[in-house]
C-alpha cells in the first residue's frame, strides 16, 4: 500500500499530531492506517513517559452551565502557555465541564477513593451477593464495586459525547495531540436542584 499525501491527510484528521510524524508513522507501517495510529499511540506514550516529570504550570478553566440550574467548572492543566491558549485545548476543558455538570462524578481518579467509601461500598454490595454461589460471590463483588466506582471517578466515566472511549482517552489523545501532558487538576459542580 503507497504512502499518498491523501493517506497523510488522512492520519492526521483522526489523530491531530503533525504531519511529519503521521508520514513517519505511515511508512514504518507500511502504508497501513491502522498500524501507524498503534506506532503513533506508542511514540505518544513514549514522549508522555519521559515528560512525566514536568510541571504543570499552565492551563484553562473550562465551565458549563445547564438551564441556569447546574454548573460545573474544571481545570484542565498543562504545560505551557502554547498550548493553554490553543482553542482546541479550551474547547476540551469546555467538554470536561459538561462532562462534570452530566455526571457528578466524586473524584478524579481512583486514588483518590478514600478507603472509608471503598469499605462502605464494599459492605453494601456484599449484603448483595449473599446467597450466589460461593465460587461467584467474589467476581460479583469485584464487578459491581468496579462499576459502582467507574461511574464514581471522572476519568474512567465513559465520555458523553463519545461513550466509545473513557475521559482517560480523551486526555490521553489530547497529549499525543498537544504534544505535552495534559490533566485534570480539579472540578466542582453546583446544582440549585
Amino acid at each position: 500500500m503507497g504512502i499518498t499525501t491523501d493517506s497523510i491527510k488522512e492520519l492526521r484528521e483522526l489523530t491531530g499530531v503533525s504531519v511529519m510524524q503521521c508520514r513517519k508513522a505511515l511508512e514504518e507501517a507500511g502504508g497501513d492506517r491502522e498500524k501507524a495510529i498503534v506506532i503513533l499511540r506508542k511514540h505518544s506514550a513514549a514522549s508522555a513517559e519521559k515528560k512525566a516529570d514536568r510541571s504543570l504550570a499552565a492551563g484553562a478553566i473550562g465551565s458549563y452551565i445547564h438551564e441556569g440550574a447546574i454548573g460545573a467548572m474544571v481545570l484542565l492543566s498543562c504545560e505551557t502557555d502554547f498550548v493553554a491558549k490553543n482553542p482546541e485545548f479550551i474547547a476540551l476543558a469546555r467538554e470536561l465541564a459538561m462532562q462534570v455538570a452530566a455526571t457528578n462524578p466524586a473524584y478524579t481518579s481512583a486514588e483518590q477513593i478514600p478507603e472509608d467509601a471503598k469499605e462502605a461500598a464494599r459492605a453494601v454490595f456484599e449484603k448483595e451477593v449473599v446467597g450466589k454461589p460461593a465460587e461467584m460471590q467474589a467476581k460479583i463483588l469485584e464487578g459491581k464495586l468496579a462499576s459502582y466506582f467507574r461511574d464514581q471517578v471522572l476519568l474512567e466515566q465513559p465520555f458523553i459525547k463519545d461513550e466509545s472511549k473513557t475521559v482517560r482517552d480523551l486526555l490521553n489523545e489530547a497529549t499525543q495531540k498537544f504534544g505535552e501532558r495534559t490533566e485534570i487538576g480539579s472540578f466542582t459542580r453546583l446544582s440549585a436542584r
